[in-house]
């Protein structure tokens, strides 16, 4: 049995309910050959959706170099929008975007990329249309296929909006549920497509010191909610045996709407078990309103609402 796929929106694409997200493997350093492995291993076993950006250094490069020979086994996503000092433009600016892009083609091997996000620009950022007037001119030239936004709340419910984007990448997970209220519902309104970002919750049930490098900071937020929801695997309905990983996992592709979620693992082992996890079926209803029951609980005590975590 192979990777489920989910038709992504308007796009027309057809995109495995388990892609990759490559800003570990950038943000870490991980070696090239371990890349190559993960990166195969995933196309072998029927994943075909690759989430990158320009700002996760060495990976689009990394990437490039893995897979590139495969390209047509894939749907390709990057996004852009930060500066760099070796290009031209401000940020969010027609100048920087399209330099981007062009930069993002050589490094990824390719002669176009299916998806570019803008990286989580802000509303007002959105709204003025230059950012995504970039989008829309690369999409012209065939640089790129679709452009959409990657962000959360009020900003990526007014993306998931707009007629000119097609996809979405945004937080969904056990312990950062407000996007399932605040975009999903617009995205299927639209019919655009939604990659969820962060499945797995940043592990959020691991001890804090057990994270690498940037991410002991990154996960920290993710690990007080999780400990605020006091949720225990013994207590949820569930129809296997299921650590918090499967759980996690199960959880976000359940959410109506959400047509891929993007795994960061570095290790061949954990991505070989999330493409087990990802041919399961949505897990059961009743461990579903637990888990939102128990971040609604939290949420409400702890005084103040909890937004998407960008």
């Amino acid at each position: 049995m192979t990777i489920p796929r989910r038709r992504f929106g308007k796009t027309g694409l057809e995109v495995s309910v388990l892609g990759f997200g490559a800003a570990p493997v950038g943000y870490l350093q991980i070696e090239q050959d371990r890349i190559s492995r993960i990166l195969n291993q995933l196309l072998d076993d029927g994943a075909n959706l690759i989430d990158t950006a320009a700002i996760y250094e060495g990976s689009e490069e990394a990437i490039g170099q893995a897979i590139s020979h495969r390209r047509d086994e894939y749907v390709l996503v990057s996004k852009c929008g930060p500066e760099f000092p070796d290009l031209p433009g401000k940020w969010w600016s027609e100048q920087l975007l399209l330099a981007t892009i062009d930069r993002s083609l050589k490094r990824l091997k390719t002669d176009h990329i299916d998806v570019m996000l803008l990286h989580s620009c802000d509303l007002e950022t959105f709204q003025r249309g230059e950012a995504l007037g970039a989008l829309i001119k690369a999409r012209e030239a065939g640089k790129i296929r679709f452009a959409g936004y990657s962000g959360d709340n009020e900003a990526a419910a007014a993306a998931a909006a707009h007629p000119e984007v097609a996809v979405i990448e945004t937080s969904i997970n056990i312990t950062d549920q407000c996007n399932i209220d605040a975009v999903l519902p617009a995205a299927r309104q639209h019919n655009v497509g939604v990659i969820a970002k962060r499945p797995i919750a940043n592990v959020a049930w691991k001890p804090l010191e057990s994270q690498r490098g940037l991410y002991k900071d990154y996960a920290k937020s993710y690990h007080e909610r999780f400990k605020a929801m006091g949720l225990k695997l013994e207590d949820l309905a569930l129809d296997t045996d299921a650590d918090w990983a499967e759980v996690a996992l199960r959880f976000t592709l359940a959410q109506d709407g959400v047509h891929s979620a993007i795994i960061g693992t570095t290790n061949p082992d954990n991505a070989k078990r999330n493409v087990e996890i990802a041919k399961m079926p949505p897990l059961p209803e009743a461990a579903i309103r637990q888990i939102r029951e128990a971040f609604a609980a939290a949420e409400m005590k702890s005084g103040a609402k909890w937004p998407g975590l960008t």
